[in-house]
């Protein structure tokens, strides 16, 4: 995809991996400033709840998902794998 296509697209809410990542980091910095008052695992169960909330409202809203168990069923695959992934990757590692 070109330059002139990947900023076509962001124009339209779609992501590339760039601006994804991006739209992310603004999460993580959200959570960096509220753990200055928040502890860290109240807030994380705090940002899940807001994920589940957001995610039920895209499924029932956007996607129009009928069948919920099968998307609960996919998104918690997917969080299992990207919660898999971050554990593993040492730049978060405390005593890296």
């Amino acid at each position: 995809m070109s330059r002139r296509d990947r900023l076509a697209a962001r124009k339209e809410g779609h992501l590339d991996t760039g601006a994804f990542l991006k739209v992310a980091d603004k999460f993580i910095d959200v959570a960096n400033r509220e753990n200055q008052r928040v502890n860290a695992t109240q807030l994380h169960m705090a940002f899940l709840w807001a994920a589940a909330r957001y995610s039920a409202f895209v499924a029932k809203n956007m996607m129009q998902v009928d069948n919920h168990e099968e998307f609960v069923d996919t998104m918690t695959k997917e969080y299992t794998e990207m919660l898999r992934q971050h554990l593993g990757d040492e730049t978060i590692d405390p005593k890296g």
